[in-house]
C-alpha cells in the first residue's frame, strides 16, 4: 500500500479490507470506536482481533447486526487478507500494553498499515521505531492538520445548513446521532456530508479534524476548515452534520465552543442519555435540567455571529435509550418531548427521520 499522502488525510478508504483490534473491547464504552466502525463503516471489516471474546458471536456480543469473525491474534485474521488494523479502544492513559500491544507490532511486522487514534503516537513509540518497520505505514490520526489559521466566522456564509451535535455529557451519542441523520437524509435524497471531529468519525467518514489534538487558539479555525472543505461541492440546500465532542457541563471538556465557533452552526442537535442526571465520573456534577441547557447552549451559540445572521436554535433531542426496555424507550421520549416541545427519538434505536424532518423545517 503506498504511503499516504499529507494533504489527504486520513489515508482510510472505503475499499481498504480492516481487522479491528478490539481487545477486551467489544462490550463497554472502552471499545466504542471499534464497535462504531463495526456499525457504520461501508468498508469491509473482514475480522475483529478479541482475545476475550474469540469465537464469539458478534451480534449476541455486541447487537451489531454484522457478520464478522471474532479471532484471538492477528495471525488468525490473516488468512482474511486484511490491509489495515483499527486500533478500535482506548486504554487507560492511551498506552499499547500486553496481547494489544503485541498485535500491533505483528500487524506491521506482516505488512499492514496500523490506524491508530490514541493520544500516544504510535510512530513516536521505541518498541516500534526499533522493529524497523516503515513509519509511513503507521497512521496517527490524532494530529493538527497542515495550514491552520484563525477562525473568522467563514462558514457562517455557506449557504448550507449547518447542524451541530451537542452533548449533555461526553460518549452519549453525538456522533451516532449524526451518522444516523445522515443515512436517513441519503434515504430520502437529502444532500448531506459528515464532519468527523474524533478518531472514530474520522475513520468512518474519512473527512475530518482530530479537534482534541489541535492548539487551543486554532482550534475553531480547524473545525471552520473542515466544515468549509466538506461543504465545497454540496448541494446548496444540503446539510453539513457536525459530530459534537465532549459538553458545556463537563468540568474536563473545552470542546463546544470551538466547535460552535468554527462551525457557525444553522441548527442545533442535543443529545443525551436517558435517565442521566449528572456527569459520568465526575461525582457532585450535575447535568442541568434540558431546558435550561437549551437556553443556555442557544445563548452562547448566539454570540461571535456576523451581524444578520439568524442565532441557531436547538431543534430536537436524540435521546439515548440503550439502558431501557422497547416500552421504557418509548415513553421517554414522549416525556420528554412533551416537556420540550421538541421531537425526541433515539436514532439508534427508532431511526433519524422525525429529527431530519424537523431539521429541515428549520429552513423555512
Amino acid at each position: 500500500m503506498p504511503a499516504p499522502d499529507p494533504a489527504d488525510f486520513p489515508p482510510l478508504r472505503d475499499h481498504h479490507r480492516v481487522v479491528l483490534l478490539q481487545h477486551g473491547g467489544l462490550k463497554g464504552l472502552g471499545g466504542k470506536t471499534g464497535l462504531a466502525m463495526l456499525r457504520y463503516r461501508s468498508g469491509p471489516i473482514v475480522a475483529v482481533v478479541d482475545p476475550e471474546h474469540a469465537g464469539g458471536d458478534l451480534q449476541s456480543l455486541t447487537g451489531v447486526a454484522r457478520e464478522v469473525p471474532v479471532v484471538a491474534s492477528i495471525e488468525q485474521a490473516l488468512g482474511r487478507r486484511p490491509e489495515v488494523a483499527v486500533i478500535g479502544l482506548a486504554p487507560s492513559g492511551g498506552r499499547l500494553s500486553g496481547p494489544l500491544r503485541r498485535d500491533v507490532l505483528a500487524a506491521l511486522r506482516h505488512g499492514l498499515c496500523v490506524a491508530n487514534g490514541l493520544h500516544t503516537r504510535l510512530a513516536d513509540d521505541e518498541e516500534v521505531r526499533a522493529s524497523g518497520v516503515p513509519l509511513e505505514r503507521i497512521w496517527d490520526l490524532r494530529r493538527e492538520p497542515p495550514g491552520l489559521a484563525v477562525a473568522a466566522a467563514r462558514a457562517a456564509g455557506l449557504p448550507q445548513r449547518r447542524v451541530l451535535a451537542i452533548g449533555t455529557d461526553m460518549a452519549v451519542g453525538k456522533m451516532s446521532a449524526c451518522l444516523e441523520v445522515l443515512a436517513a437524509a441519503r434515504r430520502r435524497g437529502v444532500a448531506a456530508r459528515f464532519v468527523g471531529t474524533g478518531q472514530a468519525g474520522i475513520l468512518i467518514s474519512g473527512r475530518g479534524v482530530a479537534l482534541d489534538a489541535v492548539r487551543v487558539d486554532y482550534a475553531p479555525g480547524a473545525v471552520e476548515g473542515a466544515v468549509l472543505g466538506t461543504a465545497a461541492d454540496l448541494a446548496p440546500d444540503g446539510l453539513v452534520l457536525v459530530e459534537g465532542q465532549g459538553s458545556l457541563c463537563h468540568p474536563g471538556s473545552s470542546a463546544t465552543l470551538p466547535l460552535l465557533r468554527g462551525s457557525q452552526p444553522t441548527d442545533l442537535l442535543m443529545v443525551h442519555r436517558a435517565g442521566q442526571t449528572g456527569v459520568d465520573r465526575v461525582p457532585g456534577v450535575a447535568i442541568p435540567p434540558l431546558d435550561v441547557l437549551r437556553s443556555t447552549v442557544e445563548a452562547v451559540a448566539a454570540m461571535a455571529i456576523p451581524a444578520g445572521s439568524t442565532p441557531p436554535g436547538v431543534r430536537a433531542l436524540a435521546l439515548n435509550t440503550s439502558g431501557l426496555g422497547d416500552t421504557e424507550a418509548r415513553a421517554a421520549c414522549h416525556r420528554h418531548e412533551d416537556q420540550l416541545g421538541l421531537v425526541c427519538d433515539d436514532p439508534v434505536r427508532h431511526g433519524a427521520d422525525r429529527i431530519l424532518e424537523a431539521l429541515l423545517e428549520s429552513q423555512g
